[in-house]
């Protein structure tokens, strides 16, 4: 039997140009299983919500241009960082916009799935938490077959980007594998 295809965007929390986040989704990317592809993209160029601001010049380009990167792709990977235990704020606006810009089109029943990384030992659990009542009101469709959180992030990545440690990648392929079987579950549902 073929395998179907399915297209996950990883999207990173991070503006950081090191950031060990977007290095987390290119390691998505890099390691995709069989079947799998993994695009990355950044909130570079969202700028803050100001509802005066959209209710004079409407949804921003930068914001737009991401809507439809996630409406094009089968399954959205937020690759999110932990700031004060919680969701970074950077990322949380950039869901709010994208919410303004077609909360049904983008997160409607969309298979969803946050891995994260951080410096910190407890790896990217309280942000991970954290997503969850943000997701159930943007009613996503969320994976919830494994975790992975990447705790000292600084000591993770060779000079090369990629993981230095053979089991966090494998943890990391066989994520990808849950989650992308679970989306084409979903899809096969939506039929």
């Amino acid at each position: 039997m073929a395998i179907v295809p399915v297209t996950l965007l990883a999207l990173s929390g991070s503006l950081r140009q090191a950031s060990f986040n977007t290095q987390l989704a290119h390691e998505a990317r890099r390691l995709a299983p069989n079947g799998v592809t993994v695009e990355v993209a950044t909130l570079h160029g969202i700028p803050l919500y100001d509802g005066d601001t959209e209710a004079e010049q409407g949804v921003p380009e930068a914001v737009l241009q991401l809507k439809q990167r996630i409406v094009s792709c089968d399954g959205l990977l937020l690759v999110t960082p932990e700031y004060n235990n919680g969701i970074p704020g950077v990322m949380k606006n950039g869901i709010d916009w994208l919410s303004r810009a077609d909360m049904k089109a983008v997160f409607f029943e969309r298979p969803t799935a946050v891995i994260g990384a951080t410096p910190g030992g407890w790896g990217t659990l309280c942000a991970q938490s954290a997503w969850l009542p943000v997701l159930r009101a943007l009613a996503t469709r969320d994976y919830h077959g494994s975790r992975l959180q990447l705790s000292h992030a600084q000591q993770a990545f060779r000079s090369d980007g990629k993981l230095q440690d053979e089991k966090m990648a494998s943890l990391l392929v066989s994520f990808l594998q849950g989650f992308a079987d679970f989306t084409r579950q979903q899809i096969a549902n939506n039929r």
